[in-house]
């Protein structure tokens, strides 16, 4: 099963899949949330008549999105939100934003978790006190997983390319760009575009969101803990 991402991780360390499931899952139903917490303080009710401002994450992945999960390790949510509802002449933008400032909210909290964890792991700041393998460079783990996807969410949602916020962003601050979405063409230009981002640029997007991520992991433990050892294992 070398070709299927979960069967992978499976066979080096359930549990760094257990954390992939679960970091992966939570993040975007955090992210659809915020989404839908905005839009109704803005406004619009959609989010909670739809019944989306829930934690259940079958309400916020689709089954087409579940099925590429399983294919890929990565997937998307949905929020219903209606624009004319929202309050604002930049309403629809920062209900928008809302998504990728939670990634961003989500990623410093678990840098934070992190360094506590390893503070406390490695003797940092109880003499005599450590926490026994594999329960410190598993849940280490799982908290830089934390990090690192949510901040290549960040960045790959902040992308000025439909159906994306980056793309909502710019529709709601630039006229021209909203005329282009609700256009035929332009719908048809935007689909082609974000196959293209998927199947071609997507793994830039990462790459750079994973360097972000383990660099601001990097400063974080400069700062706090300059004597750590942060453990080594492929993200």
């Amino acid at each position: 099963m070398d070709w299927w991402w979960a069967g992978r991780m499976l066979e080096s360390n359930p549990v760094a899949l257990v954390s992939w499931v679960v970091v992966v899952i939570g993040s975007i139903v955090l992210h659809e949330l915020a989404h839908g917490w905005v839009a109704t303080r803005l406004g619009d009710d959609t989010p909670r008549l739809s019944g989306h401002l829930t934690i259940n994450p079958l309400v916020h992945i689709p089954p087409m999105a579940w099925l590429l999960f399983a294919l890929f390790g990565f997937t998307w949510g949905q929020m219903p939100v209606n624009p004319a509802r929202i309050r604002g002449r930049y309403g629809d933008a920062i209900v928008s934003l809302a998504g990728p400032l939670m990634n961003l909210l989500i990623a410093f909290g678990a840098i934070v978790a992190l360094c506590i964890w390893i503070g406390f792991g490695q003797g940092h700041w109880v003499q005599g006190f450590r926490f026994e393998e594999p329960l410190f460079t598993n849940t280490a783990r799982f908290w830089m997983y934390a990090v690192v996807l949510n901040v290549i969410l960040c960045l790959f949602n902040l992308l000025p390319v439909p159906p994306l916020d980056g793309f909502r962003i710019a529709a709601s601050v630039f006229p021209p760009v909203r005329r282009m979405l609700d256009s035929e063409r332009g719908a048809q230009f935007g689909l082609l575009a974000f196959v293209l981002l998927f199947f071609f640029g997507a793994k830039y997007v990462v790459g750079f969101g994973a360097s972000i991520g383990g660099a601001a992991i990097g400063i974080a433990l400069g700062i706090v803990l300059p004597n750590a050892d942060l453990p080594t294992f492929r993200v």
